[in-house]
């Protein structure tokens, strides 16, 4: 069962968010961390131009009226037991991991002081940010890298540990836009979890109290296997075809929330279709998110 004992908040961010316009998804970030009192670190871990990336998240975030914003770049394992950095993250009220590789944030951070340390304001409730890179992380195992648009199979995704901010769960990234629903597919039937959350670009999945709500243009597609009838996963070899029967799919696009306990969407006080077009819903994310239920579908059959 996917759920999150937690005090913090998280918003996972499917990649590409905007960082010009209105900046929907990072106004988002910085009020829950505090608004005009926000003391944000930006992790850098992922990036191999940490400054460049950095110094763009500073730039908006003072521009949104953070309060305090500051880098906090580990190139190697030595660096997450700096004390400017440990005494950054004790004074922040929210985190932001960017973009990069996934696996650059788990070697150089996983298991550290500044893991320790990022966990313990966790539990105290700060707020928990990634995008793309900084998304994949936030389950106890993750997507390290993987094949998109096509069928699943085994071998087209690999799985590694991954930071356990939201444990129990799959999620993947740039969603819709690199058609991964076959590798968030492959890499459910990996491992005991049972639900597996696709992010679309300029999108997040925002987590508080065991459930999460959509913000942006885009949508979340939620796959449960939970009562799995048929898969056979048990008799296939890793380059053969996947098979998987009776899984539920939904698909979230801006407002609509979702309970991670309950494994179900929220579906009182849901938006109207006019609010759902006025944050960016399109035609194009329309098509995109309706040729994977077919995928899925048929998967299904």
């Amino acid at each position: 069962m996917a759920q999150s004992q937690a005090k913090g908040q998280l918003v996972i961010i499917g990649g590409a968010e905007d960082k010009e316009g209105e900046c929907t998804i990072l106004r988002e970030f910085v009020r829950r961390a505090g608004g005009t009192k926000a003391r944000i670190v930006i992790m850098t871990a992922a990036t191999e131009l940490p400054r460049e990336v950095g110094e763009n998240y500073i730039r908006i975030f003072e521009r949104l009226g953070a309060e305090d914003v500051r880098i906090v770049d580990t190139e190697t394992r030595e660096d997450a037991s700096s004390s400017t950095a440990l005494e950054a993250i004790e004074k922040a009220t929210g985190i932001f991991f960017t973009g990069g590789d996934q696996a650059r944030i788990t070697s150089i951070l996983k298991d550290t002081e500044i893991d320790t340390k990022i966990h313990e304001r966790f539990q105290a409730g700060i707020v928990i940010g990634g995008t793309s890179a900084g998304a994949a992380v936030m389950p106890d195992v993750m997507i390290v890298e993987g094949d998109s648009e096509t069928n699943p199979r085994m071998e087209i995704v690999e799985l590694g540990p991954g930071m356990g901010f939201l444990p129990g769960v799959v999620i993947d990234q740039h969603f819709s836009q690199r058609g991964r629903l076959g590798r968030l597919i492959a890499a459910l039937a990996q491992q005991p979890a049972v639900l597996g959350f696709g992010i679309d670009e300029n999108t997040a999945m925002v987590v508080s109290n065991n459930q999460f709500e959509v913000v942006g243009e885009g949508s979340v597609t939620v796959v449960d296997d939970s009562n799995v009838t048929h898969t056979n996963v048990d008799e296939i070899l890793k380059d053969e075809a996947l098979a998987v029967c009776g899984a539920k799919l939904h698909i979230l696009p801006h407002g609509y929330k979702f309970d991670l306990k309950a494994r179900k969407p929220i579906l009182n006080n849901v938006p109207s279709a006019s609010e759902s077009e006025n944050n960016g819903s399109n035609n194009n994310q329309t098509a995109a998110t309706s040729t994977e239920q077919q995928l899925l579908e048929q998967l299904a059959t």
